[in-house]
């Protein structure tokens, strides 16, 4: 019998799939949550994943005060008018 072996779960998907289920979250909770969901990030990768899926227009983050950012999904429809 052959025994299946799954690679790790990329991170920007753990991201995406947080705020699909939760809905925005600031940067704080969202990496409590990743780090419930028991994966290793640092706020440093956190930022570098933000900033990737931001600049391909599938989030948006957004600075709610000083040190305090709001991340949510871009609405389909707005990422349709920005192509």
């Amino acid at each position: 019998m052959a025994t299946k072996v799954w690679g790790p779960r990329p991170l920007q998907l753990t991201v995406l799939d947080l705020i699909g289920r939760k809905g925005p979250l600031t940067d704080d909770e969202l990496l409590k949550e990743v780090k419930a969901g028991k994966e290793d990030m640092s706020f440093r990768e956190l930022n570098e994943i933000l900033m990737k899926l931001e600049v391909n227009g599938i989030i948006r983050v957004s600075r709610q005060m000083k040190g305090k950012r709001r991340v949510e999904l871009v609405e389909q429809s707005e990422r349709r008018k920005q192509d």
